[in-house]
């Protein structure tokens, strides 16, 4: 995570997705987890910083973001990669944008190419198998395009040789 929320694989990342940059988070900063416990207050923080605000939704993520990143750190021997789940189903739907993950369409395009893809339990694990965990059909979806990722890459953002941050940790994007 850079000091700053910007960083080089965001901005690549949202670039591959046009038009549908909004599907990138930009902003993740750990100072923002690690000196506040109000979003209202790590925002005021960030303007002053002359910096972006972080989006609500970005910061109920945050705590699973610093859960990541701490074992991240604490394992560099692991090669643990991040990855972006429109990346992936981009990738799989020939380089072509998709409709969003929220829509029927979306959903069911989605399905149709991790079909392809080898998931054939992937309606079971959309209705029966989700019940009661919790789990919406967009999650269970990205983690499958996640597990794709972490399978069978074919690409990153940046290629070749990625920046890394101040701890060290690699800023790419695999898909």
């Amino acid at each position: 995570m850079g000091d700053d929320g910007r960083r080089c694989c965001d901005l690549l990342a949202r670039e591959k997705l046009r038009p549908h940059t909004c599907r990138v988070f930009d902003g993740a900063r750990r100072w923002l987890w690690e000196e506040f416990d109000h979003p209202d207050r790590a925002n005021d923080e960030a303007l002053r910083r002359g910096q972006k605000r972080v989006s609500r939704q970005l910061w109920h993520l945050g705590s699973k973001i610093m859960q990541v990143d701490a074992f991240v750190r604490a394992n560099p021997s692991l090669d643990i990669r991040e990855t972006h789940p429109e990346l992936v189903f981009q990738r799989l739907n020939g380089g072509e944008p998709l409709q969003s993950k929220k829509s029927e369409a979306g959903i069911l395009l989605r399905q149709k190419l991790l079909r392809r893809e080898g998931f054939e339990d992937i309606e079971r694990w959309l209705t029966r198998a989700r019940i009661g965990t919790g789990a919406k059909p967009d999650d269970v979806l990205d983690a499958c395009a996640a597990a794709l990722a972490a399978h069978e890459p074919s690409g990153s953002v940046p290629e070749g040789s990625p920046p890394f941050d101040a701890h060290g940790l690699s800023m790419q994007i695999w898909f």
